[in-house]
């Protein structure tokens, strides 16, 4: 059933386990449970069209952090409650979406949604009726200029210039470093943003950029495109894929009897390309994958095993927890002690209270008083080993016994 707009029911998510996991250590015998009228917080998320994949590992983080708020406090003591609405991978149903969500469903708080399109969509509404919104996927902060807009994912406020010499660099470790690029990009923003970011510092490492080619985003026919890739025969190819895009390059590259020497994905499908027989050994972008040192961060464990359970029983065909779930674990995280900081659900008593205080993720320490309210950036890469994703540049932060694998 669709509602009048043809977005999918709301969802409302409400704690099943209300008291069941001990705030700040304290034995749960001992807390009021969440009570009274909920705090209702609403949201939308790509459960249909081209971002669906991805979104939906967005849903499933989002469920699991409203049961444990309500398993802890709530917001200011009272049970949260998460509407949540299907934008459809199209950011002009989202900002209709959250134009109703505030004036008309009243929500008391808003969550943004995935992607960046949707989320500059989402964020002129915010901005309108002034209210807080928190994102977890937004790749082009520059675009953040609303005071009371706040990244759940430490990007940086550059990350055209700060990640691909983190890609560069790792390029450079290899026995054989490429010398030739293949750059090629949907054109949603955030992927066309990073992939001239790459063009641009590649150039200046001295790396040719043997090819630049863009397709319309929600692409699936991937055969003249694949034909220019093989052609063009790079040491290198670097591509600002989203969802399933990744997948199917790689699948029409194939049929043409071509396998890239080293690929890159920015934002693909976690689990359908590390299970692919396309995907062994590709690169992708990442903050943290569950594996050491991230498992020893605060609540990383709980979360990782929650989330696995919830995956699992979706039928998601990689349920790890990654950095797609971590940015919206983070989201939540940040709402909630923004609101219990603040102790007010008044949008601007909480971003005044984010801007001035340090919050604690899964990705560490998070501070918002840098440009376009973003910390440092942390972009870490990532390669599918084994049928599964593991952290392998910087070399620091990889796992005991991981590294780079050269093709």
């Amino acid at each position: 059933m669709i509602d009048r707009m043809g977005a999918w029911p709301r969802r409302r998510v409400l704690a099943g386990m209300v008291g069941a996991t001990a705030a700040l250590g304290a034995p749960a015998i001992l807390r009021a449970a969440p009570s009274g009228k909920p705090v209702r917080v609403g949201g939308t998320l790509s459960l249909t069209g081209f971002l669906a994949q991805t979104a939906q590992i967005h849903k499933i983080a989002a469920e699991i952090m409203v049961e444990e708020i309500n398993g802890r406090n709530g917001f200011l003591g009272r049970p949260v409650e998460y509407v949540l609405l299907d934008d459809q991978s199209k950011p002009d149903v989202a900002r209709s979406l959250y134009e109703k969500l505030i004036t008309v469903d009243k929500v008391d708080l808003i969550q943004g949604p995935y992607a960046t399109a949707p989320i500059l969509a989402a964020m002129g509404v915010a901005q309108r009726y002034n209210k807080v919104i928190i994102q977890s996927s937004m790749g082009i902060p520059k675009l953040q200029t609303y005071e009371m807009a706040f990244p759940a994912t430490p990007f940086g406020p550059n990350p055209d210039q700060t990640y691909p010499n983190v890609i560069l660099d790792a390029m450079a470790s290899l026995p054989t470093p490429p010398k030739t690029i293949v750059i090629l990009t949907s054109k949603f923003p955030s992927a066309q943003f990073m992939a001239q970011g790459m063009r641009t510092e590649a150039e200046k490492r001295g790396v040719k950029v043997a090819l630049y080619l863009e397709y319309e985003s929600g692409n699936r026919d991937f055969g003249a495109i694949a034909a220019r890739v093989k052609e063009a025969n790079a040491d290198f190819l670097w591509v600002g894929s989203l969802g399933l895009e990744s997948n199917q390059i790689l699948e029409a590259l194939r049929k043409l009897d071509y396998t890239p020497k080293t690929s890159f994905h920015l934002y693909p499908a976690p689990g359908p390309l590390a299970l692919s027989p396309d995907g062994n050994l590709v690169w992708s972008s990442t903050f943290l994958e569950p594996d050491e040192p991230f498992m020893s961060r605060p609540g990383m464990k709980k979360i990782s095993e929650l989330y696995k359970a919830r995956a699992t029983k979706a039928n998601l065909p990689y349920p790890i927890i990654d950095a797609q779930a971590a940015g919206m674990v983070a989201a939540w995280q940040i709402l909630e002690q923004g609101v219990n900081g603040a102790k007010s659900l008044e949008d601007k008593q909480i971003a005044a209270w984010l801007k001035k205080n340090v919050v604690t993720t899964v990705y560490g320490p998070t501070k918002f008083d840098g440009l376009y309210n973003h910390g440092a950036p942390a972009q870490l890469i990532r390669q599918v080993q084994n049928k599964e994703w593991k952290v392998v540049w910087p070399k620091e932060f990889a796992a005991p016994g991981v590294k780079l694998i050269g093709s």
